[in-house]
């Protein structure tokens, strides 16, 4: 009796039993593929016959494979070609962030008779690429917006650092705190057992904190815009949750906060990218690297995970707007509201339309398709206090899981060495010898060019030197 191999046996419902080269080709020919498109996601292949069949058409783009059934790891399908198989170990969009650049698009293509076959199996990997590839979007929209910021306030951090902070992992449970309306009911229960676990706040719920009497262990904020530091007063104000300055503060260095941060130690995040790896090696500050993911929340749970091996709890991270309410109160721009009401204008309209702008903006779906990604790899570690989520099961610690309020244990404060000027000065004279160096030119550009010339093609080493050098070389602040 003749084994046939398990690929073999779906290649052969597959494709065409008589040119099946012939076939992928007049496929690739008839999708009429966008042109603008730097990697396409091809969703269960089979034997890979649409790989040369789009290498043919567009040789200057890169594939990337999504198989439905392992079987075809055996069958040594497209050497070079990243392929991801549902033993490999990892989740779809984590292989496709690791895959492709932030800085690139992506296409999907479907080979159709594969969904006769795997149905659900496909359909869900269809899905999963659509997540990613708007989420990828929406991210290159806001580096188009702030990447000139973001590299400004790069720079400008670099000066504001005075105190860094080196960590050490714990078992202690997280909590985490984002701005989402749930977060008032939940902030009693987080109060009752404040001992026993370590807090970790997103900048925006700052305010509702101080007002429930609780102060967290680290403050993250990610976010480059200006107004975002209107979130970073709680620290600064007067109140029983912050009786000192004691707080620490875990930034992007992209983000934007405000100069009275210099009194706080900083634990800086990196995203990993080459030029601030490099600005930040030569300068001379230790950093954690946490890939950008686009809202402080999800860099919050990465950051979880690195400083805990123990158990992480969700609270106001609700991803969806109740009723006209968007977030917690107090909130950092509740006076903005406020300030500008009057009898044509009162805030419940002015609430109500930020509420409906927020839904029809659509990022909460994407994001919240992230963490149900994450809640799929770790089922049994990642909970939430209310039931704002139906994703998340509704749990909380026990109060005598150890520890106390202000963990100091975990971290480490070293002053950071040299004037403010001159660590600006290292960083910005390395990326510019970079960008010289063939070695590094590429990578470098590849990207800067995206940040500082959005709508320009073709930006050379030398512009993107000059770019820096007006931005950094005098000392812009953040803008």
């Amino acid at each position: 009796m003749v084994v046939v191999p398990q690929a073999d046996l779906l290649a052969a419902k597959l494709h065409s039993r008589y040119r099946p080269q012939a076939e992928a080709d007049r496929y690739v020919d008839a999708l009429n593929t966008r042109q603008d498109v730097d990697y396409f996601i091809l969703i269960e292949p089979g034997l890979g016959y649409l790989v040369h069949a789009l290498k043919k058409t567009r040789p200057e783009s890169k594939a990337i494979i999504l198989h439905a059934d392992s079987c075809f790891r055996q069958a040594g399908i497209c050497p070079g070609v990243p392929a991801w198989y549902p033993d490999s170990g990892t989740g779809v969009q984590e292989f496709l962030e690791n895959e492709i650049p932030d800085t690139s698009s992506a296409q999907i293509i479907e080979w159709k008779p594969s969904v006769r076959i795997f149905g659900d199996v496909y359909l869900n990997l269809v899905r999963e690429s659509a997540e990613f590839i708007k989420r990828a979007a929406a991210s290159r929209r806001t580096s188009a917006a702030f990447g000139t910021r973001w590299v400004r306030n790069f720079f400008r951090n670099l000066a504001l650092l005075h105190n860094t902070l080196l960590y050490k992992t714990t078992d202690m449970p997280v909590v985490i705190t984002g701005s989402g309306p749930s977060l008032e009911a939940a902030l009693p229960r987080i109060l009752a057992c404040r001992e026993g676990f370590f807090i970790v706040a997103a900048s925006s719920s700052l305010p509702a904190l101080a007002s429930g009497g609780i102060a967290p262990d680290i403050v993250i904020s990610t976010d480059g815009g200006g107004w975002a530091l209107m979130h970073m007063f709680a620290c600064f104000r007067k109140s029983p949750a912050f009786p000192t300055q004691s707080e620490k503060l875990a930034i992007a260095l992209t983000a934007a906060i405000p100069s009275q941060c210099s009194a706080l130690p900083v634990l800086p995040i990196s995203d990993g990218s080459l030029w601030q790896s490099m600005a930040l090696n030569a300068a001379g500050i230790p950093s954690v690297c946490i890939p950008q993911r686009g809202t402080v929340t999800a860099s919050a749970l990465e950051l979880a995970m690195i400083f805990s091996n123990g158990n992480i709890f969700l609270a106001g991270m609700d991803l969806s707007v109740s009723g006209i309410r968007s977030h917690a109160r107090p909130y950092g721009f509740d006076h903005l509201f406020f300030g500008s009401a009057s009898r044509l204008r009162p805030v419940y309209s002015q609430l109500f339309m930020r509420s409906s702008d927020i839904r029809a903006g659509g990022s909460h779906e994407v994001y919240a398709a992230w963490f149900n990604s994450r809640l799929a790899l770790w089922p049994k570690r990642i909970f939430s206090i209310g039931a704002s989520n139906a994703a998340f099961e509704n749990r909380l610690p026990e109060s005598s899981t150890g520890g106390g309020k202000n963990h100091d244990g975990i971290f480490k404060v070293i002053s950071v060495k040299g004037p403010a000027d001159n660590r600006r000065k290292l960083a910005l004279d390395t990326l510019i010898a970079a960008l010289c160096n063939p070695q590094y030119s590429t990578t470098l550009a590849g990207e800067l060019a995206p940040l500082l010339f959005p709508s320009q093609t073709n930006v050379t080493e030398g512009e993107i030197a000059d770019a820096l050098y007006r931005i950094a070389g005098r000392g812009e602040g953040s803008g």
